[in-house]
């Protein structure tokens, strides 16, 4: 009796070791097949179709006492927030400009046009 005891204590002992380097296998693979710092697949397709729908838009900033008008091409990522793919300057001028407001007004107007353009010539 102690015997079959004994035997059944090994089957259970050399299952247990089968199926835990199964499951360690298994991950390992599915590891490898991602890799550090890779998307799988389901990701890898929703960031490129993200990127496919990326558009040009208008934008403005302030860099050391200059004001930058320049269009963007962004798209969102996969955690919501809009990514920058490009940046392009169209023109810059003086934040202490007296006449900043319509050369700031004028140039969002030209950066707007001009999105609306690039826009339209990729969607071809």
């Amino acid at each position: 009796m102690v015997v079959v005891l004994v035997e059944l204590v090994l089957v259970v002992a050399v299952l247990a070791v089968l199926v835990g380097g199964g499951i360690a296998l298994w991950r390992a693979l599915q590891q490898q097949t991602a890799g550090p710092g890779r998307l799988p697949p389901r990701e890898r397709a929703e960031l490129a179709a993200a990127i496919d729908r990326a558009r040009w838009v208008p934008a403005h900033d302030e860099v050391d006492g200059t004001t930058r008008v320049l269009v963007r091409r962004t798209y969102v990522g996969l955690d919501g927030r809009p990514v920058v793919l490009e940046e392009r300057v169209l023109e810059t001028f003086p934040a202490q400009d007296p006449g900043w407001e319509a050369r700031f007004t004028e140039a969002m107007s030209n950066a707007r046009f001009r999105c609306a353009y690039l826009n339209a010539e990729e969607s071809q």
